[in-house]
C-alpha cells in the first residue's frame, strides 16, 4: 500500500516514463478528510478515464490555511494511506500549495479531473492544463455526501442536549447553541429564495425561484448555518399581519422539506422605513442577534440578496456579499455598493462560496 505514496519529484519522473509507454495519466486532488462513499465513487469514475490515476492530497498545513485551525481531522499521512489502499488509485502524493498549478506543470497529466460541483470558469488551473496539452474533465456528483455535512451532523448530535423549544413572537422553533462558532450564510427571502411578490402574505402565492433548493442544499452540505434576514415593512404599514408572515414561512418550510433543507432561524424587521428602527436592513441588528443566538463565526460568513440594501448590510457587518440576479437584481439603487460576487441564482452563489473554501481566498 505505502509503495504507492511518492514525492511529487519522483512522480514527475514516473510520468515521463509513462508517457513514453503511451499510457494516459489522470490527476485529481483534494483534502479527503473523513473519507466517505462519495470519495470512493468519484475516484472509481476518475480511474475509468485513464490508465494511471494520480491523487494529490492537501497537506495539513495547506488545509489549515483555508479551512481553519481545527481541520483536517485526519493527519496527511493517514489520509494518503487510505487513498493508497484503493484499487482505483495508482499513486498518491502530498503537496503544500493551495492550488494545483505546480502539480499540473510538474506531472503534465492528460486529464485534470475535478468533481462536477465546480463550474468550469471557476477552475483556476484551467490555463495550466491547456499549457501542458491536457484536458479538464468534470465528473458529475451523484452522491450528496460531503465531509462538511458529516461534521455538521456530528456537531448537531453533540449539542442535541442543548437543544430547546422556543416560543417567541408567535413562532415555535428549535434553538441550538453550539459550543464552537460556526459560519453562516445570511439570506434575504423575497426575490432571493422565492419569487418577488408585492406584499406577499398569501401562502398560495409563494413560489421558490429556480435552483433555490439546490443552492440552499449545497450551502447546508458545506456546513453553513442558514439564516434568513428579511425586511417586512408592510406589517408596520398594516398591509398584513405577523401571522400572515408566519403562514408564508410555513409554506416555505413545506417546500424545503422534500430536499431536507433546514433554516436555522428567521429574523425579520416588521417596521416601515419611516420608523427609523435599528433592525431594518441595512442596519445590522438582525445579524447581531443571530451572532448572539446561534454562536456564528461572522468572519467566515456571507450574505446573499437581490437588493443593494442587502449588500450594504453585509458591508456594515463586515461579511462578504453576493448579489443574485433574481428579484430586484440590485436595481433598487438605494446604495452605491458593489458585491463581492454577482451570481445568477442561489446555486451559482453556493458554487462561488465553495470555490472560496477550496482556494482559501478571501
Amino acid at each position: 500500500m505505502t509503495h504507492k505514496i511518492k514525492s511529487r519529484r519522483t512522480l514527475t519522473q514516473i510520468c515521463n516514463r509513462l508517457r513514453q509507454e503511451k499510457k494516459s495519466i489522470g490527476f485529481t486532488s483534494g483534502v479527503f478528510d473523513l473519507f466517505h462513499a462519495g470519495h470512493v465513487e468519484y475516484l472509481e469514475k476518475a480511474k475509468e478515464l485513464c490508465d494511471v490515476l494520480i491523487v494529490g492530497v492537501n497537506s495539513d498545513v495547506s488545509v489549515r490555511r483555508y479551512k481553519g485551525a481545527n481541520r483536517p481531522f485526519v493527519p496527511e499521512q493517514q489520509r494518503a494511506k487510505v487513498l493508497a489502499g484503493l484499487s482505483s488509485v495508482d499513486f498518491v502524493f502530498i503537496f503544500n500549495e493551495r492550488r494545483n498549478q505546480q502539480n499540473i506543470l510538474s506531472l503534465k497529466p492528460d486529464f485534470y479531473i475535478k468533481a462536477g460541483d465546480y463550474l468550469p470558469d471557476q477552475l483556476t488551473s484551467r490555463e495550466a492544463v491547456t499549457s501542458v496539452g491536457g484536458k479538464v474533465v468534470l465528473i458529475p456528483v451523484e452522491s450528496q455526501i460531503s465531509t462538511s455535512e458529516i461534521i455538521r451532523r456530528i456537531a448537531s448530535a453533540e449539542c442535541a442536549g442543548n437543544q430547546t423549544v422556543v416560543r417567541k413572537n408567535g413562532a415555535v422553533h428549535f434553538e441550538r447553541k453550539l459550543s464552537k462558532a460556526v459560519p453562516a450564510v445570511f439570506l434575504d427571502r423575497d426575490g432571493t429564495i422565492n419569487e418577488e411578490v408585492e406584499y406577499l402574505h398569501e401562502p398560495e402565492k409563494f413560489r421558490l425561484l429556480p435552483n433555490a433548493l439546490k443552492g440552499l442544499k449545497k450551502l447546508q452540505n458545506m456546513g453553513y448555518r442558514l439564516v434568513i434576514v428579511t425586511n417586512q415593512g408592510a406589517i408596520g404599514l398594516g398591509y398584513y399581519t405577523k401571522e400572515d408572515f408566519y403562514r408564508v414561512n410555513r409554506k416555505m418550510f413545506q417546500d424545503f422539506a422534500p430536499a431536507g433543507v433546514n433554516i436555522d432561524k428567521i429574523y425579520f424587521c416588521p417596521h416601515n422605513a419611516a420608523e427609523n428602527c435599528a433592525c431594518r436592513k441595512p442596519n445590522t441588528e438582525l445579524i447581531e442577534r443571530a451572532v448572539r443566538d446561534l454562536n456564528i463565526d461572522l468572519s467566515n460568513s456571507f450574505i446573499i440578496g437581490d437588493k443593494t440594501s442587502d449588500l450594504e448590510t453585509g458591508r456594515r457587518a463586515g461579511i462578504r456579499t453576493i448579489l443574485v440576479k433574481t428579484g430586484h437584481a440590485g436595481k433598487d439603487g438605494l446604495f452605491a455598493v458593489k458585491a463581492d460576487y454577482t451570481a445568477e441564482d442561489l446555486l451559482d452563489a453556493a458554487g462561488w462560496i465553495l470555490q472560496k473554501e477550496r482556494t482559501g481566498s478571501s
